[in-house]
């Protein structure tokens, strides 16, 4: 899809009005402004913007789960569709937003299902909300559909802002270390070997390592800059490569401290995924596909294929988990009784939210973990910068 300035007169007021469009040509852009009671006057292909331009049109997760929620309690007041997402469109602060809305409306008016018109913004709505989208509109709970959709995005948004301020703190301990580190090599240490240099003393020997150290840094911070640069490009190009993405799903797996947290977290999305087409009534595969996608990791995605092959075969959705690496046992327990009950979306929901407790007390048990951790190095600095600075000025005091 591309995007179009505009340039056009409204039909019913004769009022002229500018805006962005997004469409497949001129012409589709045209006609969808026709569509929509314009006139145009003239349409002109946006140019793409760089990093920036992509970084400030991105649309928020914020302002997806306010579109979500406005756009339900207006489907839910009986509104038309057109009405109500006009009416979103209208009330929305967000540009990146409201652009998205406008087109959805478009397209809307052309003539498409509401999912067809979800669809063309992959970047903005995801698989489950589409699938949700499509089972609200067959089954005429669109705004029920909505609803969940609201709710499942503010959980996991609450879930990765827990999991980001848990990381905050060390993040900024360390930052400060580095500081530290860097004060002290680059001013302090040289200050230590010119006066010994004065008096014709020799340097202890982690002084004169540190000095050699600090010397390099300042002679050579180019070769250190690009290195660090060359590493980061070749890493982001290495994840982004089938190789580096089983790598990285592998490690967030099996990494200490870590790997529980995100296991619970996969299982959480899984879970929830799970509970909501389910009970939505899209078809068990089809959920099972979806959810899988949702987790975010490759190698738990392709046990979870294997599984559904399992189920397509015959099997009960139990059985199939089961036979997965990765899976924590209560979901395939919940999943089972939720099969002899006949109620295995409302297991699948106990399932989630036990994993989403399991999930806090991890973050907390990590949070405090890592403190100790953190006092740890900061001591070792501590120790480093009496061996390497106090200590040889102490010593060279003494024997003056």
């Amino acid at each position: 899809m591309k995007r179009f300035t505009y340039k056009a007169v409204e039909k019913k007021t004769g009022k002229t009005v500018k805006g962005s469009i997004q469409a497949e040509s001129d012409l589709a852009a045209g006609k969808l402004l026709l569509a929509q009671g314009y006139s145009p006057m003239s349409v002109e292909e946006q140019k793409k913007g760089g990093l920036l331009s992509k970084f400030l049109n991105k649309v928020s997760t914020k302002d997806k789960i306010t579109f979500t929620r406005q756009f339900a309690t207006l489907i839910a007041a009986g509104l038309p569709l057109s009405n109500s997402l006009k009416v979103v469109a209208e009330q929305t602060s967000s540009k990146p937003m409201r652009a998205v809305i406008e087109s959805v409306l478009a397209q809307v008016e052309s003539g498409k299902t509401l999912a067809e018109s979800f669809g063309k913004h992959p970047e903005v709505f995801d698989k489950v909300y589409l699938a949700l989208i499509a089972a609200g509109e067959v089954s005429g709970t669109l705004d029920i559909s909505l609803q969940r959709l609201a709710t499942q995005q503010e959980k996991d948004s609450a879930m990765i802002s827990k999991i980001r301020g848990a990381l905050t703190y060390p993040a900024i301990v360390l930052v400060v270390i580095f500081v530290v580190l860097g004060f002290m090599l680059l001013v302090v240490v040289p200050q230590v070997k010119d006066l010994y240099d004065d008096l014709n003393k020799e340097l202890p020997a982690i002084t004169a390592f540190l000095t050699d150290v600090a010397f390099f840094l300042m002679n050579q911070w180019w070769s250190v800059l690009l290195a660090v640069v060359v590493f980061v490009v070749v890493f982001i190009q290495f994840k982004k490569t089938d190789m580096g993405i089983r790598w990285m799903a592998v490690f967030k797996l099996n990494v200490p401290l870590f790997k529980g947290l995100f296991q619970r977290l996969y299982m959480t999305r899984f879970a929830r995924t799970m509970e909501m087409l389910l009970v939505s009534g899209v078809a068990l595969l089809d959920s099972m596909k979806i959810a899988a996608e949702v987790m975010g990791n490759v190698v738990l995605q392709k046990e979870m294929e294997k599984a559904s092959e399992k189920v397509q075969a015959g099997k009960p959705l139990s059985e199939g988990l089961k036979g997965c690496d990765y899976m924590m046992p209560l979901l395939p327990q919940m999943a089972s009784i939720g099969e002899e009950s006949g109620k295995i979306d409302e297991m699948l929901g106990k399932a989630a939210a036990v994993y989403e407790q399991e999930l806090d007390e991890r973050i907390a048990a990590i949070s405090e973990m890592i403190e100790p951790i953190l006092m740890l190095v900061m001591a070792g600095l501590v120790v480093v910068i009496v061996l390497a600075v106090l200590m040889p000025v102490y010593s060279l005091v003494n024997s003056i």
